[in-house]
């Protein structure tokens, strides 16, 4: 069972159409296609190879419609250990082949047989235990958990020579198995949730049904485990730790968690521990108060997804200029697991695609404070909530408007949401890179709005910026709104720069039709600019000079005054 949509990589637009087919088994999964090949797909990469391994070490699932060879080669230096690789099958572009290769511990064969039964073909699945019992014992289902995987090998090793087996506890998957069943067998197939060191001859499989929950305040964190020793239980069968969302913000209890490999799930938590435990499993266990806090036994294995609910995050992210290829990887796993995406409808756009579960909440560019609240909203919920900026979130975006937002409230949910700000490609920086290293000194970043500060303080610092002889980046140079202010701008640079200070002009950078140009001071115009242009203007010590595709390079020296030896 997988626990994450798969990615479906494609090479040619003779794939698209399998690819789709594919999709519905997965309605989550996107389709990644190359980049001037594929029109179409939900994504576009620009390197097969690069691609590929940035998926499998984020352990994602994935389907490649190509050679199995060239999947092989391509993840080959990445294939260190058995046991910790995601799914990664090869299908043909036709979808006349389905063949599991990595991650039979993560599930490859389900995905083929799912694959091919959409696609009406027959798995080539040659797992040995798979063929022979019809279920792999080392991969057991969601809310089960294998004890010792190299034991593990060793006891289907067992199986496959001839050895019967007995089962002891309930495994409902395994009474479709053709295991050689004896009462009487030397190898057990063990499924509980009682502690202890596993004979030599069982396979331990521990059912997920266990949840401690902690008292408001408790301080002894680390009697979890001491707990579950003195009930008879094994850490293993620990599903989640359930504590009160009074101590959401308690960075111990989130390492307590991390610690032994489980959720955090929050509750509110009144009156007697084993009452509000109790609600918040929502069905029938066993429960046993301990001092401080009070372990559950389910019946059956608990989905810690369905008690309690989680921390809400609230992620402040930056795009880049808009082309994929400049979004940092961190925004990009961060949109993956949004429940909400909150942002101007443009940049929303920008940020997809998305799942049909992901809700996007698209509001004009100027209710920023609004868009904000809305966004703690959310996440006091316990969803997963992102607001999208282009660019940089810190540079004249959201960022700022999201710390405004819960600087102000004296809403103890908000403030207990896990906030997170992603940086991003500022349009700044991705305009300098197209030019050179314009910005390679010191510089001054500068908005040329006056929406939200007088046109006073901007004349100011424009002045002291200039006169500071620091190379220049104004955002928002000019509109229908203020036609007027860059004109004047640009009479205060003069002031202190030559006419011949060289100027880069970057219009929707990053994104499609793009367009650099170099001029000087004494050439730029404000009618040569629009509200999506970057200006950067250069210092006294900015030079330009020919590249050898006919364009120019503009960069500004590290050093200043006289050229070091």
């Amino acid at each position: 069972m997988i626990s994450k949509a798969p990615a479906i990589v494609i090479l040619g637009p003779g794939s698209l159409a399998t690819a789709r087919r594919i999709q519905q088994c997965y309605p989550g999964a996107l389709i990644h296609g190359l980049a001037g090949r594929v029109e179409g797909a939900d994504r576009q990469y620009l390197e097969f190879g690069a691609t590929l391994r940035e998926l499998y070490q984020q352990d994602t699932p994935i389907i490649a419609l190509c050679a199995a060879g060239i999947v092989i080669r391509t993840l080959a230096p990445l294939l260190l250990e058995k046991g910790v690789e995601p799914a990664v099958l090869a299908v043909a572009e036709d979808g006349s082949a389905v063949v599991p290769l990595l991650g039979g511990l993560g599930g490859v064969n389900v995905m083929a047989r799912e694959i091919a039964s959409t696609l009406q073909v027959a798995p080539a699945i040659t797992t040995s235990g798979e063929l022979r019992f019809g279920t792999c014992l080392l991969n057991p289902p969601s809310g089960y958990r294998l004890d010792d995987l190299e034991q593990g090998k060793r006891f289907v090793s067992d199986l496959l020579a001839g050895e019967p087996v007995r089962i002891e506890g309930a495994a409902p998957w395994l009474d479709q198995a053709h295991l050689p069943q004896d009462q009487q067998a030397r190898l057990a197939i063990r499924i509980d949730s009682a502690a202890g060191v596993p004979a030599v001859d069982e396979l331990r499989i521990y059912p997920r049904n266990v949840v401690v929950a902690l008292n408001a305040g408790t301080t002894d964190i680390a009697a979890i485990g001491d707990a579950l020793t003195q009930a008879g239980l094994a850490v293993q069968s620990l599903a989640c730790v359930l504590a009160a969302d009074s101590d959401m913000t308690r960075p111990a209890l989130h390492e307590a968690a991390a610690s032994l490999g489980v959720p955090l799930r929050f509750a509110c938590a009144g009156g007697d521990i084993a009452q509000w435990l109790s609600e918040a499993l929502g069905q029938p266990a066993s429960i046993r108060r301990m001092g401080s806090l009070a372990i559950a036994v389910a019946e059956q294995p608990l989905d810690p997804h369905r008690i309690g609910r989680p921390r809400g995050r609230l992620a402040v992210i930056g795009l880049g200029p808009g082309a994929a290829e400049l979004m940092v990887p961190a925004v990009r796993a961060e949109l993956d697991r949004a429940n909400d995406v909150l942002g101007y409808e443009t940049y929303v756009r920008m940020a997809g695609p998305f799942r049909p579960d992901q809700v996007q909440h698209c509001t004009d560019n100027r209710e920023e404070l609004q868009r904000a609240r809305h966004a703690f909203e959310l996440a006091a919920q316990g969803r997963s909530v992102v607001v999208v900026s282009s660019g940089d979130p810190g540079v004249f975006a959201m960022a700022a408007a999201v710390l405004e937002a819960l600087h102000e409230s004296t809403n103890a949910h908000w403030h207990a949401v896990d906030l997170q700000i992603l940086p991003g490609v500022s349009a700044s920086l991705a305009t300098a890179a197209q030019a050179g290293a314009p910005l390679g000194h010191d510089f001054c970043v500068l908005s040329l709005s006056d929406n939200l500060k007088p046109w006073s303080i901007i004349e100011k610092r424009l002045d002291l910026a200039a006169q500071a002889d620091l190379a220049l980046a104004f955002y928002n140079p000019i509109s229908r709104s203020r036609p007027w202010q860059l004109g004047r701008a640009l009479e205060i640079v003069a002031q202190h720069r030559t006419a011949q200070t060289p100027v880069v002009l970057g219009r929707d950078i990053g994104r499609p039709g793009q367009t650099l140009r170099v001029t000087t001071l004494g050439q730029l115009t404000p009618d040569q600019v629009d509200m999506r242009t970057m200006v950067l203007i250069g210092s006294s010590t900015t030079c330009v000079f020919p590249r050898a595709d006919g364009g120019q390079w503009v960069y500004t020296p590290r050093w200043y005054g006289s050229k070091p030896l």
